[in-house]
């Protein structure tokens, strides 16, 4: 696991994070009282926002997607390979209508730093090699 679990994902506590390669710490925090609420993120004296459904709109589709899929990280503006969650996240198809980034200019890398997000509450895997890192939902436990 990527993460440093410290926080509680809230505006006065954050989680303390990784990205997938290891290589860099940042924070980020649920902010429900943000119109739309927003999963904010913290990288040194960045600050990203992303709307606050990601993290289910994501979940749900690595669920359907039912293999691990590629990050694809990318800066907005720059291009993306298709099949990826970054491609996903920027998609006119997919449940917002397009980037779930919320500050222009700064719309992308939704795979670099929510999907550790998404491991750290234990909805998700994911790899951290150096490059090309993956990711793919968590079986649901069997009821019964």
């Amino acid at each position: 696991m990527s993460q440093v679990t410290y926080g509680d994902g809230s505006p006065n506590d954050p989680w303390l994070l990784k990205t997938p390669p290891l290589t860099s710490t940042y924070s980020a925090w649920r902010d429900e009282t943000a119109d739309p609420p927003a999963l904010v993120v913290e990288v040194g004296t960045t600050r990203l926002s992303y709307h606050l459904r990601a993290l289910d709109d994501l979940r749900v589709m690595l669920e359907q997607h039912a293999d691990w899929m590629p990050l694809g990280n990318a800066d907005e503006g720059k291009p993306v390979k298709t099949g990826t969650v970054e491609a996903w996240a920027r998609d006119p198809g997919n449940p917002v209508g397009g980037y779930y980034g919320l500050r222009k200019g700064y719309r992308g890398r939704l795979a670099n730093y929510v999907t550790p997000v998404l491991e750290l509450l234990g909805w998700a895997e994911l790899e951290h090699h150096p490059r090309n890192n993956r990711v793919r939902a968590l079986q649901k436990p069997q009821e019964g």
